[in-house]
């Protein structure tokens, strides 16, 4: 049997912690920022934490070597 492959798209958008989170980047950070406020810009900044019940399909997607 062939080898299952790692979802490329998933690898490049999310990383995985020690602790088995899941962190990503935020959306809405790649143009238009200039109609945002001061604020908001500064706070989608970072990385941030997945919410647990999409985890499991992400870590599903990076399973086959991955992580």
């Amino acid at each position: 049997m062939p080898k299952m492959k790692t979802h490329k798209a998933t690898k490049k958008r999310f990383r995985v912690t020690a602790s088995g989170k899941v962190k990503h980047r935020g959306a809405g950070t790649s143009h238009l920022a200039a109609r945002m406020s001061a604020k908001r810009r500064r706070n989608l900044r970072g990385t941030r934490v997945l919410a647990t019940a999409a985890t499991r399909q992400v870590l599903d997607c990076l399973r086959h070597n991955s992580y």
